[in-house]
């Protein structure tokens, strides 16, 4: 029976559907699987706005023109997808718990107790818990522990990193999805993914901020010592910069983004003085030839503006010097000629722009930043499904519960 695996990143700008295969790289049975990308399909979005279901019917038809694709491309029906969620609903904070160790050596309840009085925070009713990430543990007066599991000790503490959504555009999503004919199997949250393709294990352990840049909102998630240490999203994207040049050049939207694409600069260091570019009218009227400085001069500031926003976040939370291998930068947006030198001006820090390296076998048209969400969802859904498999996780749990009670009783 065929192993498959399906991804949707439904963005403000696009919606990307990816399907794989996953099965054994080698023949020792070992365990050790690896992925085949076996299609993937991509059509534009004009259902959300700042990363939010605001249109059902036009999301649907994204979803259901992306999976249609994607079914055409790789021969394969789609029924269940890991689908990524953002915008600006999005929050993120961090809890810490101290349980007693039983025993004197820490086992897997101990665990799962702690990070159970770690979650124990007040919730607001309306609102779904995403993601807890534990980031590490302390065992009596010993911090920094990843693995506190078989270690002595009478005390055990934890520091999680909690992601909470709005339940109604959580649904809202997913009842778009069930309509495009794909079933929600897992939500993951989008920059949590795009870090799964396009980070090392090196940058997560000395510290890295992946700033993703899309089409409605700019994601935040923060790596230091291996573990997610803080998230945010920022209500300012790709499309205020388009509507910018709509604004500066008097143009269409649509001509607004293909310049933007095409000739964009995020400043005009790069930009040499006679370049020019041909602006579309408005109306029938004749296009114009411009300098394509005049790009750089509309497209900077908010650039900047962008950069300032995430730098007093990163301030704020109390990350910024934990950054030593700098950031990384994906989305659409990320492909603006000076970016990095822009970005590296503002953070005074080492920067790239990141591509879903992570996930091999991914065709060149889709080596780009804005498909690391979607890379990243299908490497999730294959971290999931590993965890799960030869492990009856429910029956685990309860097993180690009915445990505790007798070791209680008697």
């Amino acid at each position: 029976m065929r192993n498959i695996l399906s991804a949707l990143d439904i963005g403000t700008s696009k919606t990307c559907a990816l399907v794989a295969e996953v099965g054994e790289t080698n023949g020792n049975g070992n365990g050790q699987h690896g992925m085949a990308l076996l299609g993937y399909g991509v059509v534009p979005c004009a259902g959300l706005r700042k990363g939010v279901v605001v249109n059902i019917d036009a999301t649907v038809d994204s979803i259901r023109d992306a999976v249609a694709e994607a079914e055409k491309t790789s021969g394969v029906k789609i029924s269940a997808a890991t689908v990524g969620i953002a915008g600006a609903h999005i929050r993120g904070f961090n809890s810490h718990g101290i349980v007693a160790v039983r025993g004197g050596e820490v086992g897997a309840r101990d665990v799962e107790r702690v990070i159970d009085a770690a979650r124990a925070v007040a919730i607001p009713l309306d609102r779904q818990v995403l993601h807890v990430l534990p980031q590490q543990f302390a065992v009596d007066e010993q911090e920094g522990v990843h693995d506190p599991i078989g270690m002595a000790g009478v005390r055990l503490e934890a520091r999680i990193h909690i992601v909470t959504a709005a339940q109604s555009y959580a649904q809202n999503l997913m009842k778009c999805c069930e309509r495009g004919g794909v079933r929600a199997a897992t939500m993951v949250l989008e920059p949590l993914a795009s870090a799964e393709a396009a980070l090392f294990s090196e940058e997560r352990e000395l510290g890295v901020a992946l700033v993703d840049i899309g089409g409605g909102t700019t994601d935040i998630i923060v790596f230091h010592g291996g573990a997610v240490m803080h998230t945010a999203v920022l209500p300012l994207g790709g499309n205020h910069l388009t509507g910018d040049l709509a604004a500066g050049l008097r143009t269409a939207l649509a001509d607004a983004e293909r310049l933007k694409t095409s000739y964009g600069v995020a400043t005009n260091i790069v930009v040499g003085r006679d370049e020019m570019v041909s602006v579309p009218g408005v109306g029938g009227r004749e296009p114009r030839i411009i300098a394509r400085r005049l790009l750089g001069e509309i497209l900077e500031p908010r650039m900047e503006e962008i950069f300032a926003m995430v730098q007093r976040e990163l301030l704020r939370s109390g990350v910024a010097e934990a950054l030593a291998s700098g950031l990384v930068l994906v989305g659409g947006s990320s492909l603006l000629e000076g970016t990095q030198e822009l970005a590296e001006r503002v953070f005074n820090l080492p920067v790239r722009r990141g591509l879903p390296v992570n996930l091999a076998g991914m065709p060149e048209d889709l080596m780009k930043p804005m498909f690391a969400t979607a890379a990243g969802l299908l490497l999730m859904a294959r971290s999931n499904e590993r965890s799960s498999v030869g492990r009856p996780r429910r029956w685990i749990k309860l097993r180690s519960r009915v445990s505790e009670w007798v070791r209680d009783f008697f």
